[in-house]
């Protein structure tokens, strides 16, 4: 199976200068835990809702007054709308990722494969592998 036809295909990213309180609606709203960053038409971060209530609320500074950039992991892991689930499973592993950006050919990001993905379109032996490498402590 192709890593498209797992993913979650409505993935939009947010600019790292927006407001941290819009990234946590968006993901109230919309029921997700994580938000695509981009800048100059290139991904560059991930915020999730553990970045917001680990680093938002333990950095000093004005909770109201921080963005995306303040908070997000940089150094983004991604695979592609092509490669093999198996293929994305075994780096969600290596790098202990419960959601994976998807990119097409053109470099643009199309979908976000995240574990709840994975339990739906892989076996249970690698859905269960994929939840154990993730909850691993670190």
């Amino acid at each position: 199976m192709k890593v498209k036809d797992a993913m979650h295909k409505k993935a939009e990213w947010r600019e790292p200068s927006t407001p941290l309180s819009e990234i946590a609606d968006l993901m109230r709203s919309e029921d997700i835990g994580s938000v695509p960053i981009g800048e100059n038409d290139k991904l560059v971060g991930m915020v999730t809702d553990r970045d917001i209530a680990i680093r938002a609320f333990t950095d000093s500074g004005d909770i109201s007054q921080k963005t995306a950039k303040d908070v997000m992991s940089k150094g983004v892991t991604f695979c592609r709308e092509g490669d093999d689930v198996d293929d994305a499973v075994q780096l969600m592993e290596e790098r202990q990722l419960r959601r994976l950006p998807v990119i097409n050919e053109k470099k643009r990001l199309v979908g976000i494969l995240s574990l709840g993905d994975i339990s739906h379109a892989a076996s249970q032996t690698k859905s269960g592998e994929l939840l154990r490498a993730v909850s691993a402590h670190h």
